[in-house]
């Protein structure tokens, strides 16, 4: 039995090993050419180790010309427009998936099932399917090439998912607190303020954060809806850091890399929240 739970463990180690390789390698090879030579990265055979290092495309980013086509300033207010719109799309999606989800967990009412199923398939419609029509009403609008554009487009595909997951951590809470408020005189909306949010707080913490990593990551809808600097994303800056008649993939990589840190510490700071909010709302009461 020993030997048995032995093989299954170090079959495990392995396969995590391997999946660590397989996720990692891509990001090894973008630090490896953000901080190659240009003739280092198309010498044969390819050189997994840098040979010459140099820091030269994140002091341009960081330190350079404030021009208007410059990488640092593309990369300051790309950075930013990312910033507000991921910001605004997280707090409102989880203002408004928090109220919704909680209807959905504990209030009995027509056509409840029906509404669960239609949110979901909207969260499952491929966003392909979607960009000609949406661009249609946006334009004769007049709001295209603007964040609050991208904030309402981000939220007609996250607070869908904001309902799914929320309506799992609040159908788990046990009956018996909804009870306890009702005694006690408490409204609908005291119940959900006083009781179910603090109670949920894991799941609200974990939703909350990867919303603004699906906000941040999103390039679709950026890359179809924003047209100049005043909107376009951090993601859609980086695909542009070229040359003028070649593509710079080293400043391209290291973009990605500067672009990768917000993301990354928020996993690494709020790890122990994820793993908990997306597991604790497993069990229904």
């Amino acid at each position: 039995m020993v030997r048995r739970n032995s093989f299954w463990y170090y079959l495990l180690l392995l396969f995590a090993l391997f999946t660590a390789l397989c996720v990692l390698a891509p990001y090894y090879w973008m630090l490896v050419t953000s901080i190659s030579l240009p003739r280092d990265l198309t010498a044969r055979p390819l050189r997994l180790f840098p040979v010459n290092i140099s820091f030269d495309r994140y002091l341009s980013i960081f330190s350079g010309s404030a021009a208007s086509d410059s990488p640092a300033h593309v990369f300051k207010v790309s950075m930013k427009n990312s910033l507000i719109v991921s910001l605004s799309v997280t707090a409102v999606s989880l203002v408004v998936g928090s109220l919704a989800s909680y209807a959905f967990a504990r209030l009995r009412f027509r056509f409840r099932n029906g509404l669960i199923m239609l949110t979901i398939f909207t969260y499952m419609i491929p966003s392909v399917a979607l960009v000609i029509p949406m661009y249609m009403i946006f334009s004769s609008l007049g709001m295209l090439d603007q964040k609050h554009t991208l904030v309402l487009l981000y939220l007609s595909v996250i607070i869908p998912f904001v309902i799914w997951v929320m309506q799992g951590f609040f159908g788990s809470l046990s009956r018996s607190f909804e009870e306890a408020a009702e005694i006690d005189g408490c409204s609908r909306f005291q119940t959900l303020w006083y009781i179910f949010l603090p109670l949920a707080r894991p799941g609200l913490i974990a939703t909350a954060l990867l919303s603004f990593l699906m906000s941040w990551d999103e390039f679709f809808f950026s890359l179809i809806f924003t047209s100049s600097l005043n909107a376009k994303t951090i993601t859609i800056a980086v695909s542009e850091f070229n040359g003028k008649y070649s593509i710079d993939y080293g400043m391209i990589s290291a973009a990605g890399i500067l672009a990768s840190i917000v993301p990354m510490l928020i996993v690494m700071l709020f790890q122990r929240y994820i793993v908990t909010g997306m597991t604790s709302g497993g069990i229904k009461e």
